[in-house]
């Protein structure tokens, strides 16, 4: 592979600081076709930004919610995934719930569906075992001083996708993949629909007692009771219908070395195999090919008359194509594994005293 090789970009003697994949999308329905952006609370809920030259561009595909669609792959217990299992300790919580009868029952959370990984307040919350510390507080405390090892061996995809203890110790650390879609030059849509009652308002009235007048003045109001719950017509006009994207739909992958050559173990001899680690994770979930399923009404795939293409960043801004597979990644990844040593798979226990310490650290730190 050209531009150095998986060891080179541990150290940063070959000047590359980055990789960066650019690769068009397209929705299942063809390039013009309409598609859906994710919603978010306000008015307009897509999130559509105007440039200086007035093209627009729309987000489809945050940072935080592609990072969220590639971490959990090094969890899924199918078959075709216990590859990626076997390369990070597996960390689960348990919590102690009771069902309907007021029976106990147990709750397993895996650490990959934990919205804020080791800094979540349900892993601070819980410990493994007869440990005196909550699960990844010795980890923090040894990431704050500069010490990374204890972290890749609990809980590496922190080091991956960025995590921050804002609730602890504040040491905070960059995600190494940064990947994000975006649509251009796009025109957004707008849609009515119509909702039908099954019975008139003359023979709800007869049926259930309801007053025709009430029935009438309800409708076409969304916030009233008769309209909620469907007893009158109602008409929807002018939502949010999804977009075009005459310029493209693009995602742009960045594996950032620089924040991987930060990470450091206390001694020269651990930080190689540690880095080695962290990039060959790295490179599996940048590599991984998604599933384009994003929502109701956005299904995307790759452009087949457009190639995904990695590239290799120069510091001093030369780009060279890469040949970087996901079999090549992946076989990386389980070399610089072994070498490393993954750390052992557990379980911790909710624990609800620690969960009161976490919520009176919380108000302390407020006031």
């Amino acid at each position: 592979m050209n531009s150095g090789s998986f060891e080179e970009w541990v150290g940063d003697a070959c000047g590359v600081v980055a990789l960066h994949l650019r690769q068009k999308l397209v929705s299942v329905e063809g390039e013009d076709a309409v598609i859906f952006p994710p919603t978010y609370a306000g008015n307009p809920p897509y999130v559509i930004d105007t440039l200086a030259d007035g093209i627009k561009v729309a987000l489809i595909d945050s940072v935080g919610s592609q990072a969220n669609r590639m971490e959990p792959i090094f969890g899924k217990k199918d078959k075709d995934h216990e590859k990626y299992r076997e390369l990070v300790p597996q960390i689960t919580i348990e919590v102690e719930l009771k069902d309907g009868k007021g029976e106990k029952r147990k709750k397993e959370i895996p650490i990959f569906e934990v919205g804020h990984r080791v800094a979540d307040a349900l892993v601070r919350s819980s410990k493994p075992g007869d440990a005196e510390l909550a699960l990844g507080e010795e980890a923090f405390r040894a990431l704050a001083k500069g010490n990374a090892l204890p972290m890749a061996k609990l809980a590496p995809t922190s080091l991956v996708f960025g995590v921050w203890d804002s609730r602890g110790t504040q040491v905070k650390k960059p995600r190494l993949i940064n990947s994000v879609i975006r649509a251009h030059d796009v025109s957004p849509l707008h849609r009515s629909a119509q909702y039908k009652a099954a019975l008139r308002p003359d023979e709800y009235a007869e049926v259930a007692g309801f007053k025709e007048d009430e029935l009438r003045k309800a409708e076409g109001h969304t916030k009233s009771p008769l309209a909620k719950a469907g007893f009158v017509d109602v008409p929807s006009t002018g939502d949010p219908g999804g977009i075009i994207a005459n310029g493209g739909v693009y995602r742009d992958c960045t594996v950032n070395l620089v924040a991987l050559r930060q990470l450091q173990a206390e001694s020269e001899e651990e930080t190689e195999p540690l880095r080695r680690y962290i990039l060959g994770l790295t490179l599996v979930a940048a590599t991984y090919p998604q599933d384009g399923f994003l929502r109701q009404g956005c299904l995307l795939v790759e452009d087949e008359g457009e190639k995904k293409q990695w590239q290799a960043v120069h510091r001093n801004g030369q780009r060279d194509d890469l040949a970087l597979t996901h079999d090549d990644a992946l076989a990386f990844a389980q070399e610089a594994a072994g070498a490393f040593g993954v750390g052992s798979s557990l379980t911790a226990a909710f624990d609800a005293k620690l969960a009161r310490d976490v919520l009176a650290a919380a108000r302390k730190q407020k006031d």
